[in-house]
């Protein structure tokens, strides 16, 4: 069934007369203010969230080639001892 558009213009026509353009102007503009402030905190923790994974991604990628000065200099006196 639903609401025809009769009803609707009743509704509207009622919220008109309780609060009037004026505030009803205002309620319409701080409500997109908040959805715009909503919808730029989503995006701005999506950012943090994606630049986390790649400095992760960065930061395992250096753990895999970690020379090891120590280790190489005892191998080289393993093989000079060797010899």
């Amino acid at each position: 069934m639903g609401i025809s558009i009769w009803q609707l213009l009743i509704i509207l026509a009622i919220v008109l007369v309780l609060f009037g353009a004026k505030r009803l102007k205002n309620v319409g503009s701080d409500l997109g203010g908040a959805i715009k402030g909503f919808k730029n905190a989503v995006k701005d923790e999506e950012d943090k969230k994606d630049e986390a994974v790649a400095d992760k991604k960065i930061d395992n990628k250096d753990a895999n080639n970690v020379f090891d000065v120590a280790a190489e200099e005892k191998k080289a006196d393993e093989k000079k001892d060797k010899a």
